[in-house]
């Protein structure tokens, strides 16, 4: 699997985000839902970009990074390494 957000599937999931099965996937296994939570609470993942995440929800679980003093949030454990390995190219992708 690559770190490409265009090419393909959320994380482990193995689901494009954006499909309806995505928020389905993200609450699988025992996973809380990082999806939803009102306009003010929302973001984008930076990593999986269309993939909206709850702030409140990310940030209670640990999936956040903050870079250059802006924090950003993830839709899954996945996400934050990825986002470590070139933060700069996925701040880009939330700008």
């Amino acid at each position: 699997m690559t770190n490409d957000t265009q090419s393909g599937s959320c994380c482990s999931t193995g689901i494009t985000p954006g499909d309806a099965a995505h928020a389905a996937a993200v609450t699988g296994h025992g996973r809380a839902n990082l999806l939803g939570g009102g306009a003010d609470d929302e973001t984008t993942c930076p990593v999986m970009v269309g993939s909206r995440v709850s702030k409140v929800a990310a940030e209670a679980a640990g999936l956040f990074r903050d870079y250059e003093g802006e924090r950003y949030y993830f839709c899954c454990a996945g996400c934050g390494p990825a986002f470590d390995s070139d933060p700069a190219k996925y701040a880009a992708n939330v700008a």
